[in-house]
């Protein structure tokens, strides 16, 4: 069998972030190997320096998708992109703006709740981040944000945005970075909305399942599914779960029997990944002691949808991110389906919750791009 991983690193603090002279990877291996990580790392600068940077199309639009955070007992260094849903961003050069600055035109599918000052959203943090990278250029950008995920939904909505930005921007300007480059610009919006974590953010550019090895120096794994048929079913319900109250619950120490049990099915999860697993990797993401029992209670009825998608023949059942969408994994769609229907439910009687939508989605290996 033949895995591979992938290798990304830089380093920077978070005051750094509004400067992007630091060292990164450029790109991944392609080859596969069963030992062995290819590590790659270059300086990136602005790309104008002498001169600015003129757009090379009028319009650009990028699409980026929805993500799993944490994976159970991954949280915050474990994440991948899943298929469906996602947010769209449209980038138009705007020749009568000053050079750089960055307008926000319109917002859909938010019902009015985001802010259209770009300095306060996310997509508009990650472009004005982007435009720090690509250096002098000599129009302004208006960004328009089209939601496809739900506001505080755990399905990685933030990042979605800020990834779909980032990429659409720089797509503007014939794309001279490459994706990779473009998770520090992201980190930056993330940092202002839920935290400073990359586990949503890199998997929204990059696909697939990412390892966050750290942030200082940023250090960042691709892990490929070696085989079979890995599925995900993902409920969310008509209930809102903030990033930032979700993470204010979370224990400052946990036991060393808690500490040991989640070291030991983080790695479960990362075997599973590597070895094709599908009941491991549900089996490990089922078994968080550390987060899932301090979030879970405020998600209404979550337990009774654990156990539901568990009785219905999942492999295990967790939090998505912050929640409250819940997620299980399965083998084949038919099944997915079956427990999908088995969670809602749960939901339905036991939380009191309407549920906004029920999918059985598989991963997402692109991650952002342009449309």
């Amino acid at each position: 069998m033949h895995t591979c991983s992938h290798f990304i690193s830089g380093t920077y603090s978070p005051s750094q972030l509004c400067r992007r002279h630091h060292t990164r990877n450029k790109g991944f291996c392609r080859k596969t190997h069963p030992t062995t990580a290819q590590h790659a790392s270059v300086t990136a600068q602005p790309r104008s320096t002498n001169g600015q940077l003129s757009p090379h199309q009028k319009i650009a639009k990028a699409f980026a998708p929805a993500t799993i955070a944490n994976l159970g007992p991954g949280f915050d260094w474990m994440g991948c992109a899943v298929e469906g849903e996602g947010d769209v961003v449209i980038a138009e050069a705007m020749p009568d703006l000053p050079g750089g600055e960055v307008v926000i035109k319109r917002i859909t599918g938010d019902d009015g709740r985001l802010p259209l000052v770009a300095a306060n959203n996310c997509v508009g943090i990650a472009a004005i981040e982007t435009i720090k990278l690509l250096g002098n250029i000599e129009c302004g950008v208006a960004l328009t944000l089209l939601k496809g995920l739900p506001l505080g939904s755990g399905m990685g909505s933030s990042a979605a945005s800020a990834a779909a930005g980032a990429v659409a921007v720089n797509a503007l300007f014939g794309s001279p970075l490459s994706k990779e480059e473009l998770i520090l610009p992201g980190l930056a919006s993330e940092a202002t909305v839920s935290g400073y974590h990359a586990d949503n953010i890199a998997p929204a550019l990059l696909g697939g399942f990412v390892l966050v090895r750290g942030l200082k120096p940023l250090d960042i794994r691709q892990l490929l599914f070696a085989k079979g048929d890995l599925y995900f079913v993902l409920v969310n319900p008509k209930f809102e779960a903030p990033t930032a109250e979700m993470r204010a619950v979370l224990p400052k120490m946990v036991p060393m029997l808690s500490a040991i049990n989640n070291c030991a099915m983080g790695g479960s999860l990362v075997a599973g990944i590597l070895t094709g697993d599908a009941a491991l990797v549900g089996q490990s993401l089922d078994s968080d002691v550390i987060i899932e029992p301090v979030r879970g209670p405020l998600i209404p009825g979550f337990a009774a949808v654990k156990a539901a998608a568990k009785a219905a023949g999942a492999f295990g059942c967790t939090i998505s991110g912050a929640g409250p969408t819940c997620v299980a994994v399965v083998d084949n769609p038919q099944l997915g389906q079956t427990v999908a229907e088995a969670m809602v439910k749960a939901f339905e009687q036991e939380g009191k919750l309407e549920v906004n939508s029920a999918r059985v989605v598989r991963l997402d290996q692109q991650g952002a791009r342009t449309l």
